[in-house]
């Protein structure tokens, strides 16, 4: 029998309970710690709704805004290709970007024209070519910038032209895969768009996005999630952000329908979503992009940041 007496016994416990509170103590504060690290939600705005103003005065009015960064669609600012911006021009970007206190976030409406032509899911491998090709000189545009990601929509050039569905996932597939090296030099990940069938016939969810992420199975190659772009989902925006959140790197937002928010019920409807992002404490980009235009971009500018800092009002 061991001389092991019930004192030392209490006395072991009683210090092991004390070494199991101070640890529940400890990682108590370092959770908090950890929730407190978390600085806010990041926005920004895409430019389209400006395309007509210059560049210094897109991002003065997305910097007086409130908003932290800008998300080019890159059409805009071209006649005929992105090789049309010089490196000269690219660091004046950049400059001008500072100046307004914003940042470049990334590309969108990757492939819309121009250049015109640019398909990545045609059985014609010449173009699919000469769209890779594309991608390529937009990665570097992207870099220069110092924008992060690049959101792949482009509806119109992805949809499955003359071929099935599952045909045009795979040189969808074949044609990211083929820029995903680059893209990770260049520190950028290029995020597919789930989109309405109403405007593709080639990735309607976010399932199958992230299927095809996982096909592809590189870490330049991710998913993203917009409030819009929802309507074959068969689960609600809070649900399907838990359930993705490990791959979605970028999130879009505005009313559905595509008008700014202000428009429509969203300053209610988002809340739940947005109470998940701050829960799961998403630290990524919420970029702003409308579709109607007619108000100005000024208006949609400021009337949109009126209503995400009411929805943040409204998060515990």
């Amino acid at each position: 029998m061991s001389n092991f007496s019930r004192r030392d016994f209490v006395k072991t416990y009683a210090s092991i309970l004390s070494g199991a509170a101070i640890g529940s103590v400890l990682g108590c504060h370092a959770d908090q710690k950890q929730r407190r690290k978390w600085s806010g939600f990041r926005y920004a705005m895409c430019n389209e709704s400006m395309a007509k103003l210059s560049w210094t005065e897109q991002c003065r009015i997305i910097g007086d805004a409130g908003y932290q960064g800008v998300e080019i669609a890159t059409f805009t600012l071209v006649e005929e290709g992105v090789h049309e911006i010089s490196p000269a021009r690219r660091k004046q970007m950049v400059s001008v970007m500072k100046d307004a206190g914003i940042e470049c976030v990334g590309l969108h409406w990757l492939l819309a024209p121009p250049p015109k032509g640019l398909h990545l899911t045609t059985p014609d491998v010449a173009v699919r070519r000469r769209t890779v090709a594309y991608l390529d000189d937009l990665i570097d545009f992207c870099g220069d910038l110092g924008g992060s990601y690049m959101i792949f929509g482009s509806p119109r050039q992805r949809n499955a032209k003359g071929i099935t569905v599952e045909e045009a996932k795979k040189h969808f597939a074949e044609g990211l895969a083929s820029v995903a090296d680059h893209a990770q030099r260049r520190g950028v990940k290029i995020l597919i768009e789930p989109l309405g069938k109403r405007t593709t016939d080639v990735i309607n969810t976010m399932a199958e996005a992230i299927e095809l992420a996982q096909l592809i199975d590189h870490p330049a190659i991710e998913g993203m999630f917009d409030f819009n772009n929802t309507p074959h989902e068969t689960e609600p925006f809070d649900v399907l952000l838990r359930k993705h959140r490990k791959h979605i790197y970028h999130v879009h937002v505005q009313e559905q329908g595509g008008k700014h928010l202000g428009t429509g019920t969203a300053v209610n409807d988002y809340v739940k979503a947005f109470q998940t992002l701050k829960d799961l404490r998403y630290d990524k980009w919420i970029s702003l992009e409308v579709f109607d235009f007619s108000p100005g971009g000024k208006a949609i500018a400021e009337e949109s940041m009126a209503i995400l800092k009411q929805i943040e009002g409204k998060l515990v």
